[in-house]
Protein backbone atom coordinates (compact mmCIF):
# COMPACT_ATOMS: atom_id res chain seq x y z
CA UNK A 1 0.00 0.00 0.00
CA UNK A 2 2.58 2.56 -1.31
CA UNK A 3 -0.13 4.85 -3.12
CA UNK A 4 -1.89 6.07 0.21
CA UNK A 5 -4.58 3.69 0.42
CA UNK A 6 -5.66 2.54 3.91
CA UNK A 7 -6.29 -0.88 4.95
CA UNK A 8 -9.87 -0.89 5.05
CA UNK A 9 -10.33 0.56 1.76
CA UNK A 10 -11.62 -1.73 -0.69
CA UNK A 11 -10.15 -2.99 -4.17
CA UNK A 12 -10.82 -1.83 -7.18
CA UNK A 13 -11.31 -3.75 -10.68
CA UNK A 14 -8.87 -3.29 -13.28
CA UNK A 15 -11.21 -5.03 -16.00
CA UNK A 16 -13.79 -1.96 -16.94
CA UNK A 17 -17.41 -2.22 -17.51
CA UNK A 18 -17.14 -1.81 -21.05
CA UNK A 19 -13.97 -4.58 -21.71
CA UNK A 20 -16.47 -7.14 -19.54
CA UNK A 21 -19.69 -6.37 -21.82
CA UNK A 22 -17.29 -7.22 -24.56
CA UNK A 23 -15.42 -10.22 -23.35
CA UNK A 24 -18.55 -11.96 -21.52
CA UNK A 25 -22.16 -10.16 -22.67
CA UNK A 26 -22.21 -8.24 -19.40
CA UNK A 27 -19.83 -7.34 -16.29
CA UNK A 28 -19.21 -10.54 -14.32
CA UNK A 29 -20.64 -10.81 -10.72
CA UNK A 30 -18.23 -9.04 -8.12
CA UNK A 31 -17.98 -11.93 -5.33
CA UNK A 32 -17.05 -9.97 -2.61
CA UNK A 33 -20.58 -8.00 -2.39
CA UNK A 34 -21.83 -11.36 -3.30
CA UNK A 35 -20.50 -12.96 0.03
CA UNK A 36 -21.54 -10.07 1.60
CA UNK A 37 -25.41 -9.90 0.68
CA UNK A 38 -26.06 -13.93 -0.21
CA UNK A 39 -23.46 -15.44 2.31
CA UNK A 40 -19.98 -17.55 2.48
CA UNK A 41 -22.66 -20.95 1.81
CA UNK A 42 -24.02 -19.86 -1.54
CA UNK A 43 -20.74 -18.36 -2.80
CA UNK A 44 -18.52 -21.62 -2.03
CA UNK A 45 -21.95 -23.34 -3.79
CA UNK A 46 -21.38 -21.03 -6.81
CA UNK A 47 -17.67 -21.35 -7.52
CA UNK A 48 -18.11 -25.06 -7.15
CA UNK A 49 -21.25 -25.31 -9.27
CA UNK A 50 -19.90 -24.83 -12.87
CA UNK A 51 -20.15 -26.98 -15.15
CA UNK A 52 -19.69 -27.36 -19.04
CA UNK A 53 -22.43 -26.10 -21.79
CA UNK A 54 -21.64 -25.45 -25.00
CA UNK A 55 -25.01 -22.69 -25.17
CA UNK A 56 -23.65 -20.29 -22.89
CA UNK A 57 -21.21 -17.73 -24.48
CA UNK A 58 -18.47 -18.49 -21.89
CA UNK A 59 -18.66 -22.01 -22.54
CA UNK A 60 -20.20 -22.57 -19.26
CA UNK A 61 -22.97 -22.06 -17.11
CA UNK A 62 -23.40 -22.17 -13.21
CA UNK A 63 -26.06 -24.38 -11.28
CA UNK A 64 -27.04 -21.55 -8.45
CA UNK A 65 -26.21 -18.71 -11.00
CA UNK A 66 -27.95 -19.81 -14.19
CA UNK A 67 -26.37 -18.23 -17.41
CA UNK A 68 -23.76 -16.11 -15.24
CA UNK A 69 -20.79 -13.74 -17.13
CA UNK A 70 -18.20 -14.88 -14.95
CA UNK A 71 -16.40 -17.84 -16.96
CA UNK A 72 -15.25 -20.98 -15.26
CA UNK A 73 -11.74 -19.29 -13.85
CA UNK A 74 -10.64 -22.69 -11.66
CA UNK A 75 -11.60 -25.22 -14.73
CA UNK A 76 -8.07 -26.35 -14.81
CA UNK A 77 -7.94 -26.54 -10.74
CA UNK A 78 -11.75 -28.55 -10.58
CA UNK A 79 -11.45 -30.07 -14.14
CA UNK A 80 -14.47 -30.14 -16.24
CA UNK A 81 -17.71 -31.41 -15.39
CA UNK A 82 -21.11 -31.26 -17.18
CA UNK A 83 -24.71 -31.25 -15.33
CA UNK A 84 -26.99 -34.51 -15.82
CA UNK A 85 -30.63 -33.22 -15.38
CA UNK A 86 -33.65 -35.09 -15.26
CA UNK A 87 -37.09 -34.22 -16.47
CA UNK A 88 -39.89 -33.67 -14.10
CA UNK A 89 -43.53 -33.31 -14.28
CA UNK A 90 -44.36 -29.77 -15.73
CA UNK A 91 -40.87 -29.95 -18.48
CA UNK A 92 -38.72 -28.47 -15.51
CA UNK A 93 -35.29 -30.15 -15.46
CA UNK A 94 -34.06 -31.03 -11.88
CA UNK A 95 -30.44 -31.47 -11.50
CA UNK A 96 -29.25 -35.21 -10.59
CA UNK A 97 -25.10 -35.30 -10.63
CA UNK A 98 -22.10 -34.37 -12.20
CA UNK A 99 -20.04 -35.88 -14.96
CA UNK A 100 -16.65 -35.90 -15.35
CA UNK A 101 -15.52 -34.57 -18.42
CA UNK A 102 -11.73 -33.79 -17.51
CA UNK A 103 -10.30 -34.45 -14.27
CA UNK A 104 -8.71 -31.51 -12.48
CA UNK A 105 -5.25 -30.95 -11.07
CA UNK A 106 -6.55 -31.25 -8.21
CA UNK A 107 -8.66 -34.16 -6.36
CA UNK A 108 -11.97 -32.89 -5.03
CA UNK A 109 -10.93 -32.65 -1.29
CA UNK A 110 -8.31 -30.01 -2.50
CA UNK A 111 -10.48 -27.98 -4.66
CA UNK A 112 -13.06 -27.80 -1.48
CA UNK A 113 -10.38 -26.15 0.58
CA UNK A 114 -9.02 -23.99 -2.23
CA UNK A 115 -12.64 -22.83 -2.70
CA UNK A 116 -12.99 -22.32 1.25
CA UNK A 117 -9.61 -20.31 1.37
CA UNK A 118 -11.19 -18.45 -1.57
CA UNK A 119 -14.44 -17.75 -0.15
CA UNK A 120 -12.66 -16.78 2.80
CA UNK A 121 -10.82 -13.85 1.60
CA UNK A 122 -13.57 -12.48 -0.51
CA UNK A 123 -15.99 -12.51 2.67
CA UNK A 124 -12.37 -10.74 4.87
CA UNK A 125 -12.62 -8.28 1.20
CA UNK A 126 -15.56 -7.70 0.98
CA UNK A 127 -15.86 -5.96 4.86
CA UNK A 128 -12.50 -5.74 6.03
CA UNK A 129 -13.58 -3.54 9.21
CA UNK A 130 -16.25 -6.30 10.16
CA UNK A 131 -13.80 -7.97 12.90
CA UNK A 132 -13.17 -4.44 14.09
CA UNK A 133 -16.87 -3.67 14.25
CA UNK A 134 -18.02 -6.76 16.19
CA UNK A 135 -15.42 -6.56 18.62
CA UNK A 136 -16.79 -2.81 19.01
CA UNK A 137 -19.73 -4.13 19.19
CA UNK A 138 -19.41 -6.61 22.46
CA UNK A 139 -17.64 -4.05 24.12
CA UNK A 140 -20.83 -1.86 23.83
CA UNK A 141 -23.39 -4.50 24.77
CA UNK A 142 -21.22 -5.11 27.74
CA UNK A 143 -21.56 -1.52 28.38
CA UNK A 144 -25.42 -1.19 28.32
CA UNK A 145 -25.78 -4.53 30.33
CA UNK A 146 -23.50 -3.21 33.24
CA UNK A 147 -25.64 0.41 32.78
CA UNK A 148 -28.73 -1.99 33.26
CA UNK A 149 -27.90 -3.47 36.06
CA UNK A 150 -26.78 0.25 37.43
CA UNK A 151 -30.20 1.92 36.48
CA UNK A 152 -32.14 -1.12 38.26
CA UNK A 153 -29.74 -0.81 41.29
CA UNK A 154 -30.79 2.68 41.48
CA UNK A 155 -34.37 2.15 40.35
CA UNK A 156 -34.77 -0.59 43.76
CA UNK A 157 -32.76 2.09 46.12
CA UNK A 158 -35.57 5.52 44.84
CA UNK A 159 -38.38 3.54 44.84
CA UNK A 160 -37.77 0.92 48.07
CA UNK A 161 -39.36 3.54 49.88
CA UNK A 162 -42.89 3.11 47.80
CA UNK A 163 -45.81 0.95 47.61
Amino acid sequence: MFTGERPFDTMTNAMTDEDAARWFGVAPPDLSLIARSRGTDYLYNFLRGFYEDDAALSGANNLWLENTAMPYVLWELQGVRRAVFTETEGGVPTFEHFETVSPGTLDEAEYDELVRDIVTFLDYIGEPMQLERRALGVRVIGFLLIFLLIAYMLKREIWKDVH
